[in-house]
């Protein structure tokens, strides 16, 4: 494709030769992370999107059952990044920094990254996509603001270039700074720190982000010692942008409606042994959604939804080239490959947030960029910016309530697989282990014999806050107990056991046994005052001690 002259002038410009040390024995690394996917969209999680590619790696890994992220994009990707929660990281929020420790909108400096510590322990780094943990630079008009998203004048950098992630421990890196993207034609697209200012035609940044991923594989691979590859997607996070090849694939997928989506994918869920009946009852369909049948705009809602699922597979074609590179250069049996989301699926009108600040207003070539507030225009194409919406998002969180930026398990529970042919017994398992995302920092360090840094280049570093998962690598038995904690704009739970307390925000805590009732339907605060007591008490100390407080008003 035409879009691979930018990837092979990257790839080109890494300058790499085969180094003369011995060849290690520790694993190769390709953590794998989708934006605003649904804990059920992927086949081997009960969706009914084709994705083998994702699906291989479970039926060869490990599915977890039981794993969690921070309920939105940047939150998650700095807890992933650095191991501890993403408050003590400096995102409490998103990208704009409001002068507070825990709200910097960008990694802090008393944080190490993955790639910083592994760099350190001998590995190479190189990273595709989607960046986002670091301030976003804006113009001082809106109109400005507009003329550069559209493309039509240039600027320098779109963060402070310190925060790129070639000065975060990353050897290489081509991808996104910003979070929201055209597909077609990327704002931020940056390759180590210079501005990609054009790209081919048909370019479609997915098959770019994989395909570069691709690149590194083969380069990185002539090396003798291993690597660590971070392949962070846009996908299917809105705009709903794809393929007119892929989106023909679902065209009557979605005429049933969401409510027998979601029923069908809550009963392969179960043939599947993901989840116990009893135990993980389907939710209601998303409060203030129609049925299916008095839907006025079952057309549109069809074709959202197919264009959200060929997104999907557009992703998990590209992870298939990812395996196939890996095998390849001789990698695949000993690189431990994970894949999850950095949050549910999102239930958001992206069609009423209109052009402005991330979100252009026209094409490069001038055309008018539709948000479609009445579902006038279809999505797909570059020119509509829309999304799945609130009823979809249920479906695609099936069987669990609410959605991205919520504390409660549609919002945090995240499908994770890890795929480590010579390191992974029991495959095609599914785990019960409690995980979170925090982990990985613990997880990596312990396969590379790294050590994690008390101060790195002068600076002194937050202790760690997660727990390795290499047990869960070699049995399936879960952990005891495990606390946990979350807070996003004032979205909040604290997990200890089964014993779960959430809150919507400005709401009322609620109590909820996992162990009983794990989609959160029976509140039995009323009943327990004394677990509502004990564990919000360790939620506020938590919060003290992590960042959260002081918080401004919004």
């Amino acid at each position: 494709m035409a879009y691979l002259r930018i990837i092979f002038i990257v790839i080109f410009c890494l300058g790499l030769r085969p180094s003369g040390t011995a060849q290690s024995k520790r694993p190769n690394i390709v953590l794998i992370l989708a934006d605003d996917l649904g804990y059920s969209d992927v086949g081997c999680y009960g969706g009914e999107i084709a994705t083998p590619h994702i699906d291989r790696l479970a039926a060869n890994g490990v599915r977890y059952a039981s794993f969690y992220n921070t309920s939105r994009c940047c939150p998650t990707r700095a807890a992933l990044l650095t191991g501890m929660y993403n408050h003590n990281a400096g995102i409490g929020e998103m990208t704009t920094n409001r002068g507070l420790p825990g709200y910097r909108g960008a990694l802090s400096e008393n944080t190490v990254t993955l790639a910083e510590v592994l760099k350190k322990a001998g590995y190479h780094t190189a990273m595709a996509g989607k960046w986002h943990v670091s301030n976003t630079l804006e113009q001082p008009t809106a109109e400005a603001q507009l003329r550069w998203l559209n493309h039509q004048e240039d600027h320098p950098f779109f963060s402070p270039v310190e925060q790129y992630p070639v000065n975060r421990g990353f050897e290489h890196y081509f991808g996104n700074i910003w979070g929201v993207v055209d597909y077609f034609d990327p704002f931020s697209l940056v390759s180590g720190t210079t501005p990609i200012k054009t790209v081919p035609d048909h370019y479609y940044h997915t098959d770019a982000i994989n395909d570069t991923a691709v690149q590194y594989i083969h380069t990185l691979s002539k090396q003798k010692a291993p690597f660590f590859l971070y392949v962070a997607h846009t996908a299917p996070h809105w705009p709903l942008q794809a393929l007119p090849e892929d989106i023909r694939k679902y065209a009557h997928t979605y005429t049933a409606g969401w409510d027998a989506i979601r029923q069908a994918r809550y009963r392969k869920m179960a043939a599947l042994g993901l989840i116990d009946t009893n135990i993980v009852k389907l939710s209601p369909r998303e409060a203030g959604a129609a049925s299916w049948e008095l839907n006025r705009h079952k057309d549109w809602d069809a074709r959202a939804m197919a264009v959200h699922a060929a997104m999907v597979d557009r992703m998990d074609q590209g992870i298939g080239r990812i395996i196939a590179a890996l095998k390849q250069e001789g990698k695949l049996d000993n690189t431990l490959i994970i894949f999850l989301s950095d949050n549910g699926a999102s239930p958001e009108n992206a069609m009423a947030y209109g052009p402005g600040f991330d979100r252009p207003g026209a094409t490069r070539m001038g055309d008018p960029i539709r948000y479609p507030v009445n579902k006038g225009a279809m999505p797909g194409p570059q020119t509509t910016f829309a999304s799945i919406g609130a009823a979809w998002a249920n479906v695609a969180n099936t069987p669990y309530r609410f959605a991205k930026a919520s504390s409660f398990e549609g919002g945090v529970h995240t499908p994770m697989i890890a795929c480590w042919p010579k390191g992974i017994k029991g495959k095609g398992r599914v785990s019960r282990t409690t995980g979170h995302v925090i982990d990985f920092m613990a997880t990596f360090l312990e396969l590379a014999k790294a050590d994690y840094p008390e101060t790195y280049n002068g600076r002194t570093i937050r202790p760690m806050q997660g727990m390795s998962l290499v047990p869960s690598f070699k049995h399936s038995g879960a952990r005891s107990s495990r606390l946990l904690f979350n807070e996003h704009f004032g979205a909040r739970y604290v997990r200890d056991g089964n014993w779960k307390l959430v809150a919507a925000p400005g709401k009322p805590w609620q109590l909820f046994d996992l162990q009983q009732d794990a989609s959160e339907l029976h509140d039995l605060s009323a009943r327990y005052p004394e677990q509502v007591k004990r564990l919000g008490a360790l939620w506020e100390e938590w919060a003290h001690q992590n960042n959260v407080f002081p918080k401004k008003k919004q």
